[in-house]
């Protein structure tokens, strides 16, 4: 391995390659966000240009029993970007690919490579005057090529897509080390198989992503946010029905929270205090709804639309309360209560997470059944569920019962508790990952539920693109 070492070196620089004895450096490419996985790298390479990514992973792929992990931020939540812990992994990071190479105003496009954080990017659009959509609560960390190797979601998705529909073009080192590139950022070329989509979304198994050439759009002139509260997840389902009428595609973000996950970030974040009331004048809990409005019309127009609509809602029943903010910075604090949730199950403790999608008009019925399922498989779980309902993707989450240790109730209870949601999320037609990805996490599930015919063709495209399954095995594809 020595060799290998030293080849590497000379391709991305000493300082460039990582290796056991450089510190906790390393560390932080071998544990997953989540901390539920902790591998050992044979090392960790940085290259700093495509070119050297191809040199790296030409060099990778003539060392026998060596395969190679493609990372990003690693911000992922199932285990996609994290070496295995035989110290035979290389992982290339990416994060020194950080060029905005070219916006181009006029074609609504910005090309930039894999490294910036999706934060950057979003800043390099408003820059020009433009807005990049895509929007997480990782942002400030997550990295584009990784956004695009998950096909990341997020809180727009409703509005304008999941980074699949964003993304025009890829520039992509594959598994033989070749660069190929799509970088022209045009909305119609009907030649053939769209091998973008094959990369959008693989997870780093079939190659390397280092460039993109991603969609913009114009900046909206006005916006305005909302919270509500409605009684149950229907009514909020059927609020949605009403400012999708209302509004159409200027309806951008769409989240529900229930009580309990809301709760969880005021016991947590001393700071962040919910707007209305949880429950109602009986006790009973709420559903808690946030409204992202954006328009190229004047502010006081929308957002006198906006009160009248929730207006009618609150007089048909649907909502309970309703509260509009009166600046920026106070819709910002909306948005953080929504974002702490994961954060403040984090520290609460280890939980069970799903990541649901669902036909919205199946969403309440989903959470009534499986919230009763699980009574009997799981009883005083704490349920904390939240989402982007715009979308149908919900985060069906459980917490141990209070005071219960969190890590055992994950050891022993989630089997079991996955395949009752997941199975409940089957019958109502819908997925048990939405955003999230397979990763490692999920690799059972997609053997036991993707349809046999889809398996094959996506092992088929694994074998013709990765004949020797250097990049990223045990990830995504079941053996």
């Amino acid at each position: 391995m020595t060799t290998l070492l030293d080849d590497l070196r000379a391709i991305v620089g000493v300082a460039q390659v990582l290796v056991d004895g450089t510190g906790d450096a390393l560390v932080a490419y071998e544990r997953d966000w989540r901390k539920r996985y902790r591998g050992r790298a044979l090392c960790v390479v940085l290259p700093a240009t495509a070119s050297e990514v191809a040199a790296v992973v030409r060099r990778c792929a003539r060392e026998d029993g060596v395969s190679i992990v493609a990372q990003g931020g690693n911000t992922g939540l199932v285990g996609g970007g994290v070496p295995d812990d035989s110290r035979r992994q290389v992982v290339v990071g990416t994060r020194r690919l950080r060029a905005v190479r070219r916006v181009d105003v006029d074609n609504q496009t910005i090309t930039v490579e894999a490294g910036l954080a999706l934060q950057e990017v979003q800043a390099a659009a408003a820059d020009a005057g433009l807005l990049f959509p895509l929007s997480l609560a990782s942002e400030g960390s997550c990295t584009i090529g990784g956004n695009l190797a998950t096909n990341a979601g997020g809180t727009q998705v409703l509005r304008f897509g999941n980074a699949r529909e964003l993304c025009l073009g890829l520039e992509v080192v594959t598994a033989q080390g070749e660069v190929w590139s799509s970088l022209h950022g045009l909305r119609k070329d009907n030649t053939g198989y769209d091998l973008r989509d094959l990369f959008v979304g693989s997870e780093g198994t079939l190659g390397v992503i280092t460039a993109a050439t991603l969609r913009l759009f114009p900046r909206p002139r006005a916006g305005v946010t909302a919270w509500a509260t409605c009684r149950a997840l229907a009514d909020a389902v059927a609020l949605m029905r009403r400012l999708r009428a209302d509004f159409d595609a200027e309806l951008v973000g769409y989240e529900a929270m229930n009580a309990a996950s809301l709760a969880l970030v005021e016991r947590h974040f001393e700071t962040l205090r919910v707007p209305l009331p949880l429950s109602d004048a009986g006790g009973a809990p709420l559903w808690s709804v946030l409204v992202d409005l954006a328009s190229p019309h004047e502010q006081a127009t929308l957002r006198e639309r906006a009160e009248a609509s929730l207006a009618a809602s609150l007089d048909a029943g649907e909502t309970v309360d309703i509260a509009v903010p009166g600046s920026e910075a106070q819709a910002r604090a909306l948005w953080q209560l929504r974002e702490a949730i994961p954060l403040a199950q984090g520290v609460e403790g280890l939980n069970i997470k799903h990541d649901v999608g669902l036909p919205l008009s199946s969403l309440a019925a989903f959470v009534t059944t499986a919230d009763a399922a699980l009574e009997a498989v799981v009883p005083g779980a704490r349920h904390i569920t939240f989402g982007h309902l715009g979308d149908g993707n919900l985060h069906y989450n459980l917490q141990a019962p209070a005071g219960a240790d969190a890590a055992a109730f994950l050891a022993r209870h989630e089997p079991a508790v996955n395949a009752c949601v997941h199975d409940i999320a089957g019958r109502f037609g819908g997925t048990f990952s939405a955003e999230h990805g397979i990763g490692r996490l999920k690799r059972g599930e997609l053997a036991l539920r993707k349809p046999a015919p889809a398996l094959a063709m996506m092992k088929a495209i694994k074998a013709g693109l990765d004949p020797h399954g250097l990049l990223n095995p045990g990830v995504l594809l079941p053996d």
